[in-house]
């Protein structure tokens, strides 16, 4: 099936009631992993690239990089049966966010969430003009999760308003919102029980009526985490959203779940392992051949549980 727009994927999400893992790549490898596990599930498949991974691609230069991930995914799509797109997630510089529309993204985030209100719907609305101009859809985010990864810092959590959530629907026209409802960045999202905020979320899906997207939603498996400190890693007290929970938020009303850290943990887990059980191999393929296939697996989990498998 050729690439697609982001909000055909979405659209159907919406209408049919399922939620669709957004999978963040940085490299050839993640990529294999998530095409793969989506045509094994029969997915939808949503890539989704930081503003770091297009810098990294582009050895620096952004356009390039845009370009670069660009055309690796749309090759990709082009030889499987499923849908395929393309986001930019997390845009906060201008100028990444138009190489991603230059380059032919479906969609692109305008993350604008840590400045007030108004001048976060202010410049929303300028990149939802822009992109809208070219068949491009915008997701931008209202409230903020704290926590690190990638480009995204913020200390503290800032719960999203329902009302003010529908203003600025309403206002920008942007056609997916993630409203902070209690996740957080990062490997380490929770101190305790994950708790989240599953009645605000029906509120601001009632109010908006456009697909929802949760950020800081990997799950942090145990044993990859387990498995990464056996082999050297040092990654103590990491704890994600549970796979019930998740449930929940796409009954609530979540479309698009983004998944970055639990694919880095599992690839970096099985790495160190094939690194120390075959320290004379200097074949990079065969290192990474046993990863690729661990994060597949994790991607097709994630799938069944958001409920895209057999969607496609």
């Amino acid at each position: 099936m050729p690439y697609v727009p982001t909000k055909e994927i979405l659209g159907d999400a919406y209408a049919k009631v399922y939620g669709v893992g957004a999978f963040n790549i940085n490299n050839l490898e993640f990529l294999q992993a998530v095409i793969g596990a989506g045509v094994e599930e029969s997915s939808p498949v949503l890539i989704e690239v930081s503003e770091g991974a297009v810098k990294y691609a582009g050895y620096g230069q952004v356009q390039r990089g845009a370009d670069t991930l660009y055309a690796m995914v749309k090759r990709y799509a082009d030889t499987v049966k499923i849908p395929v797109a393309l986001h930019l997630d997390h845009g906060k510089d201008f100028k990444y966010i138009v190489a991603c529309i230059k380059a032919g993204f479906g969609s692109v985030m305008i993350d604008a969430s840590a400045l007030p209100y108004e001048e976060n719907l202010k410049e929303t609305l300028r990149i939802v003009e822009i992109a809208h101009a070219v068949g491009v859809s915008v997701e931008a985010e209202l409230g903020t999760l704290k926590g690190i990864e990638d480009n995204v810092e913020a200390a503290e959590s800032i719960l999203v308003d329902p009302a003010q959530a529908e203003d600025f629907v309403k206002r920008t026209r942007v056609d997916f919102l993630a409203p902070a409802i209690g996740t957080s960045h990062g490997a380490f999202k929770f101190k305790g029980e994950a708790r989240l905020d599953i009645r605000r979320l029906k509120k601001v899906k009632e109010l908006t009526g456009i697909p929802l997207v949760l950020h800081g939603a990997s799950s942090v498996p145990e044993e990859m985490v387990d498995l990464a400190n056996r082999y050297g890693g040092k990654i103590e007290g990491a704890k994600g959203v549970p796979f019930q929970v998740l449930k929940e938020c796409v009954e609530a009303g979540i479309n698009k779940v983004n998944t970055d850290t639990d694919l880095r943990i599992t690839f970096l887990g099985v790495l160190r392992k094939a690194l120390t059980d075959k320290p004379s191999e200097i074949d990079p393929r065969k290192l990474f051949g046993p990863a690729v296939e661990s994060v597949k697996e994790v991607v097709k989990a994630r799938m069944r549980v958001l409920g895209s498998s057999g969607r496609a």
